[in-house]
């Protein structure tokens, strides 16, 4: 298993914590030099938060524990691609590369609808990167959408 897959693997256990507080199942690890450094799942309804997404708490997270606002040589892997505030906060904290399991064709930001990490006026490139575990990520997503309907 790849080390990307490992993670991922780690981000979709992270998605499944989330479906079970009754949350759309998304789950995000940062990882810095081998190392999480900061992980979340979504949380904006039990935490009436509209601002908790997953990628969102995770940043948080890394960014108490590498006591620094910017994250340069960190890696986010999440399980489902980004919306726009998401997409803007991986922007300012410097993360070096955004790995995500599968599109999200209303709200993605990092390709989807609109891709955030090609403006040409922002002074820093997040690469990119889609795919890995796709299939298990949306599994779940479709899973919990069907289940609600």
């Amino acid at each position: 298993m790849s080390d990307d897959a490992k993670w991922m693997a780690h981000a979709l256990k992270l998605a499944q914590r989330a479906e079970a507080e009754g949350e759309v199942p998304v789950g995000a690890v940062i990882v810095l030099d081998g190392e999480i450094i900061g992980e979340g799942w979504n949380q904006p309804i039990t935490s009436l938060d509209a601002t908790a997404h997953a990628e969102i708490v995770a940043l948080r997270q890394a960014c108490q524990s590498q006591q620094n606002y910017r994250l340069p040589g960190a890696s986010l892997y999440v399980t489902l691609e980004p919306c726009i505030m998401c997409a803007g906060a991986l922007v300012h904290a410097r993360i070096d590369r955004l790995i995500y399991a599968t599109p999200e064709p209303k709200t993605g930001a990092a390709g989807s609808c609109v891709d955030i990490f090609s403006l040409p006026q922002l002074n820093h490139r997040v690469q990119c990167e889609q795919g890995v575990l796709a299939e298990e990520s949306s599994v779940l997503l479709r899973n919990f959408f069907r289940a609600r309907r």
